[in-house]
């Protein structure tokens, strides 16, 4: 077989299969039952060509044998040992080789087979090997769970809450004004706390203040304090938030709410920490760090004249976006878990975790209150859970609906001879007919391509003819 790459429709989309093998007739043998027990395979016909598929692709295992042209099945191991998400590794050997093998078992190897093979053993061995691995990442992943409590209180390990991550540091190094945007329920708070406690300015209050919970009337005297006889009810001095967090950082959460007669007040405290007080004369000076938060584009606010652009561009000295959970679902196990944690320990039960199917309906859900959402529906869950697991009953009704919808709806199918006639306004050609008939074949047999060609009526050789194509 030449060097090359095979992939075919399958159903466990967890595992990723690179076999290195240079011989044409056991190669086109090991792919065929890979691809028939349901796993993605990509084939090449060296260890060099393995070494860029290792990096670039990230199989679950490797399928290796030990004599390769130029670099040896030895070699390759050493290149997958110095990954960071090491794969599993399964040698296969010549019988005369059986001592190397066993050195590659020493080595880190998982296991090996000798030549000829034996097809049963060999995929008790793939199997086991992957089943082993996902439970070193589940491990690993609970180990990540109990380091602290994530980052500054906040949990996840996807490109782009890391990228957040590295940010807040950056920020909470410096001085400036923050502003913190994200939807509802993603944890703006705790990126405020985090850039806080972060600062050097940590040792000094942190206070927030929820603009849109305060009436517009109370907010001057909220944020800058009042003499005594300031107005009505103003029987004491009292001093405002700007006073009691002095060195330190007061967060201004739906920053977009507040009134547009107290923003140039607010301008002026960034610009110069100067401030009056209700029904006083004399000017304050503060050393207070701002940090805002909005779930609205204040563009728009801008545009329509409720928010000041200067202040706008004030506020904005530091930006930081608070990815919608629904844009890092990866992190969805990790905060479910978390969350279950927290809640069993509080309800004293011993609930080991969410069944698969439990874990698929929450996947497929598109959480519009993010990470608050899914806090209060492992919450509820814990609450009527009575055995060890967590199971689709215990979700809410929406969750199971979703679900369900789902899978009822059929899939999106652009090479449908009607999706063909809207997309260009003229009937399909016989070619695009065929090639959406053997699709819909080859879907309704889980991607058994041995079922999928009698059906079909054709060889094999001829279905993967009509796939290249």
């Amino acid at each position: 077989m030449s060097e090359a790459s095979l992939s075919a429709p399958f159903k466990n989309k967890k595992h990723r299969i690179l076999l290195a093998e240079d011989d044409q007739g056991l190669a086109e043998l090991l792919y065929e039952e890979l691809d028939e027990a349901g796993y993605l395979v990509k084939i090449a016909a060296s260890a060099e060509a393995a070494e860029g598929l290792l990096k670039s692709w990230e199989p679950d295992l490797v399928i290796s044998d030990l004599k390769l042209p130029g670099a040896d099945g030895m070699t390759l191991l050493q290149w997958a040992k110095a990954l960071y998400i090491q794969p599993g590794f399964l040698i296969i050997t010549a019988f005369g080789s059986i001592a190397q093998a066993v050195e590659a078992l020493k080595s880190g190897a998982d296991d090996f087979l000798a030549k000829p093979l034996d097809l049963e053993h060999f995929r008790l061995s793939v199997k086991r090997i992957l089943h082993h691995r996902q439970l070193q990442k589940e491990v690993q992943r609970f180990r990540n769970l109990m380091v602290g409590d994530g980052f500054q209180g906040m949990i996840g390990n996807t490109r782009k809450i890391r990228i957040m991550f590295d940010q807040i540091r950056e920020i909470a190094a410096a001085q400036g004004a923050v502003l913190i945007q994200g939807e509802s329920g993603t944890g703006k708070e705790l990126v405020a706390r985090a850039v806080h406690d972060l600062s050097p300015r940590h040792d000094a209050p942190f206070l927030a203040v929820n603009c849109a919970g305060i009436p517009a009337e109370l907010l001057e005297s909220e944020f800058f304090g009042h003499e005594a006889g300031a107005f009505t009810g103003a029987a004491k001095k009292r001093q405002g938030l700007f006073q009691q967090t002095h060195e330190g950082s007061l967060f201004l959460d739906e920053i977009g709410e507040m009134p547009p007669s107290l923003q140039p007040k607010l301008l002026r405290v960034l610009q110069n920490g100067a401030f009056r007080p209700v029904g006083s004369n004399k000017e304050q000076k503060v050393d207070v760090r701002v940090i805002c938060a909005t779930n609205q584009p204040l563009n728009t606010l801008i545009d329509s004249g409720a928010f000041r652009q200067d202040l706008f561009f004030r506020l904005e000295t530091f930006n930081i976006a608070v990815p919608p959970l629904r844009e890092r679902k990866d992190d969805i196990p990790l905060l479910a878990a978390h969350f279950l944690n927290r809640y069993s320990l509080q309800a004293g039960k011993e609930i080991k975790g969410l069944t698969s199917e439990a874990m698929e309906q929450i996947m497929k859900y598109a959480f519009p209150g993010n990470v608050r959402e899914l806090q209060n529906i492992i919450e509820r869950a814990v609450t009527f859970c009575h055995g060890d697991h967590i199971g689709p009953e215990h979700l809410p009704t929406r969750i199971r609906q979703h679900a369900d919808g789902m899978a009822e709806q059929p899939e999106a199918a652009p090479g449908t001879l009607n999706a063909l006639v809207e997309e260009h306004g003229i009937l399909p050609t016989l070619q695009e007919i065929e090639k959406q008939y053997i699709d819909f074949v080859l879907k309704k047999t889980d991607g058994n391509k041995r079922r999928a060609a009698a059906i079909l009526g054709i060889s094999r050789r001829t279905l993967y003819r009509h796939l290249e194509t």
